[in-house]
This record gives C-alpha cells, structure tokens and sequence, in this order.
C-alpha cells in the first residue's frame, strides 16, 4: 500500500513538473517579448511551482526508507521536511516578484502587449485550474500534504495569472495609457508569500507533533469497542512518523472477572484492527471494571457528578473501587486551558477524602492529547 501510495505521489508530480516547465517556457516568451514584469513573474512562480514537485519526488523516495537502528519508526517525517523547504522556495520566489514589480513601477518600465499575449495566458490560466484541481484530488486521495498544498497553490497561481490577464485587457483597451502590470506583480508576490507562509505553517506543525483529528480519534474508538468485551476506550495516543503511519496506545475496560487467557487474544485482534484499517502500531492497557456491584455503582455515579463539576475536567474514567482495601482510583482528563491541574487534583483529591474518609483516593491526571 505504501509503494503505491509512493508511485501515485511521483507520478502526479511528474505531471506537474512537466506542466509547470510548459508554463514556464510559455509565459516566459511571452513576458520577455513584451517586456512585462507581471508575466515574467508569474513565469518565475511556475518554475518555482515545478522546484517543488521535483522536492516532492525526493521526499516521497526518502520516506520510504525501510526503518534501521537509528530511525526504528521509519523515515515517514522526511515528507514534512519536504514541505518545509518547498515553502522557503515558495517565500524567496515571492520577494522577488514584489521587488522586481516595486522597480518597474518605480522606472515606469513599459510592456508591449497584444492579442497573442491574451490568448496565451488565457490558456495557462485555464491549465493552471485543471492542474490545481488534479493535484487537490489526488493529494486528498493518497493523504498527501505537499500534493494538497500544491493544488491550492496551483489555484492560487490560475487566480494571480487571471490578474495579469486582467492587466494585459486594461492595457490594450487604454491603448497602452493605463498600465497596472507592475501592481499586478506586487500583488501575485504577496499571494505568494502568503502561501509560502500557510504551508511553513502548517510543516512546522506536523514536525512538531499536531493532534490527531477528532474523526479519526471517534473511529479508532468505535472500532475497539465494536468488541463486546469492551465497555469503554480511553487515552488514546497516536504519534504521528509520516503520512498514514503512527503508533500509538490505549486503555480498554474490561469485566475484572476476565484472565489473562481471555484478555491476550482480544488485545491481539484489536491490535490486528487498528493496524490493518488505520496503519498504526497499536499498543493496549486494561482497565478492570466491577460495576455490577450496586454500592460501588452508587460511590462512582457520585464522584462521576462531584469531579464533573468542575469546569475544566473534560472526563473520569478508569474507575476502580476495591472493597477489601478501601482504595478507589480513577483517572481524570484536565483540559489544556487549566493552567495548575496538580492544584485541581488536589481539591478534588480533598473533596471525596471528606465525602468517603474511610477510603483512599489515587487520582491520575491524564493529558488532552485526543478527543
């Protein structure tokens, strides 16, 4: 699945390159023969857009490395760096557009437009949408972040060639008195940064370490617990190492009459099934549950309400009572906006030692990382 997840990506961007190095020779013919700034910028940004197929292409092959010593997780990250890089070229190509248009507006550089001009940039605008489309569809259908960003940059491109476009009318219908081909420049520069910026953006997240989505998070869950000896999922985890690759951890509760030889094989199917649907390594804790017992299920439907009470206490769960030793635990999910959890737990902590104070309390805090 990964070859071929690979072989889609190169030859898509194959396409790309080849498309871009076509603009390219066209827009800059027709830029040069006609002396516009706005052309030949535009020329410039479909060099760049071509740069950073050829970058994707290497990423893709790096990625796939197979994992060694060094990288056990495998070599999946590289396609971030990728974008990385592919977004500095994005910014540097796009201060010099706005440089070189601030100058021509500055030396009132006059271009010579005509019909055969509009015609040709007519058509780029027009393959430029086509390509943008391809790469979004195929991007979003192979879960790659470079092709999405560059199929929004295509369409951003088709938008910023459309200005020139605009300006080549403007000025052939002023017979050559208004002349805004140098603006158009400095406008099709900032776009550009922008989209250097938005894709810098969002290869700096991913390095980091971005939360998985919540439609993915409710899938992995709903998947565990379609096992009907599963009566909860809880702190998922999923570590992102590239594009449809992670691994991750879970708690799953489970009736405290189960044994070992009952939990082992359900552990191994779910871990089978994550892996199989969502390509992550998958590693599984146990929560023992004992709520058929009346009292203890009164004793955790008042905590549940007490430790709810507060606002920045997403959930409670892991809930054990042990009725032999008087202990109680329980793990509680603190939201990120609660800037002192120690001192939230340690009230609530507090609260129930005063409500119960012939048990003991072990609360754990557990971290927002998903929905």
């Amino acid at each position: 699945m990964a070859n071929n997840r690979s072989n889609v990506i190169v030859r898509t961007s194959i396409i790309g390159i080849l498309t871009n190095l076509g603009l390219v020779t066209l827009k800059a013919f027709v830029g040069f023969i006609a002396g516009s700034i706005a052309i030949i910028m535009d020329a410039i940004n479909n060099l760049s857009d071509a740069l950073s197929s050829v970058i994707t292409i290497v990423g893709t092959k790096l990625s796939q490395k197979k994992p060694d010593a060094k990288h056990p997780y495998g070599h999946g990250r590289v396609e971030y760096l990728t974008s990385l890089i592919i977004s500095v070229i994005i910014l540097i190509a796009g201060s010099g557009a706005i440089i070189e248009s601030i100058i021509s507006i500055i030396e009132k550089r006059e271009p010579v437009f005509d019909v055969l001009s509009l015609v040709l940039i007519g058509v780029a605008v027009l393959v430029k949408i086509v390509l943008g489309l391809y790469f979004r569809f195929i991007g979003k259908k192979v879960n790659s972040e470079a092709l999405k960003g560059s199929g929004i940059d295509a369409l951003f491109d088709a938008l910023l060639s459309l200005g020139t476009l605009v300006a080549i009318v403007v000025y052939l219908a002023s017979q050559g008195k208004v002349n805004i081909e140098g603006y158009i420049g400095v406008v099709i520069g900032l776009f550009m940064i922008k989209s250097g910026i938005d894709v810098l953006r969002k290869s700096l997240s991913s390095i980091i370490g971005e939360r998985t989505s919540k439609e993915t998070s409710d899938a992995i869950k709903h998947l565990v617990c379609e096992n009907p000896e599963v009566k909860g999922a809880y702190d998922l985890i999923v570590n992102n190492y590239g594009p449809d690759r992670g691994v991750g951890s879970i708690h799953i509760e489970v009736d405290d009459k189960m044994t070992a030889k009952d939990i082992h094989p359900l552990t191994r199917k779910i871990a089978g099934e994550v892996y199989e649907k969502f390509g992550i390594i998958m590693t599984i804790g146990i929560y023992a549950s004992n709520n058929s017992d009346p009292l203890i299920n009164k004793i955790r439907s008042d905590i549940q309400q007490e430790v709810l009470k507060h606002p920045t206490i997403k959930q409670i769960h892991g809930f054990y009572c042990d009725q032999e030793i008087k202990a109680i635990s329980f793990d509680v999910i603190v939201d990120f906006k609660d800037k002192d959890a120690p001192r939230l737990i340690k009230e609530i902590h507090d609260n129930l030692q005063n409500k119960y104070p012939d048990y003991q309390f072990y609360i754990v805090e557990d971290k927002d990382f998903t929905d």
